[in-house]
């Protein structure tokens, strides 16, 4: 007899409600996962740092002038995708490089909801590491 079968029982005979040798019936609860099957939040994370280096537009004088750097942009996710309070939390040293990951963060809408404030760095690197 199981252990939660041996419990119920014992309650059972305690408070009177079964007879001695008869058997409850136990309900055994069985666990649905409410939550659709979705990619983790990691794994969007992961996407969010990808779109946003995919349509970075490295500015034409940055390149030129052999500037890199990676600006650290905070932003919250809409439930539409949508990138809202998109600021520089942590600047590339290069105020053009800066813009241009904000633009990024705003053009690579719609995005794969997350809840909270992210925090993702943006890579400004002319040859990228191997």
């Amino acid at each position: 007899m199981s252990t939660l079968r041996s419990l119920a029982v014992a309650i059972a005979l305690i408070s009177g409600a079964l007879p001695a040798g008869a058997e409850p019936r136990v309900a055994v609860a069985r666990f649905v996962d409410a939550a659709p099957q979705v990619p983790s939040a990691e794994q969007r994370l992961r996407e969010i740092r990808r779109r946003i280096q995919a349509v970075l537009v490295y500015p034409p004088l940055a390149r030129s002038d052999a500037l890199e750097g990676t600006a650290l942009v905070r932003f919250d996710v809409e439930r539409d995708g949508t990138p809202r309070r998109s600021v520089v939390h942590h600047s590339s040293g290069r105020p053009s490089l800066d813009r241009a990951a904000l633009r990024a963060v705003d053009a690579s809408a719609p995005l794969p909801w997350v809840y909270g404030r992210l925090e993702v760095p943006v890579r400004f690197e002319l040859e990228p590491r191997q």
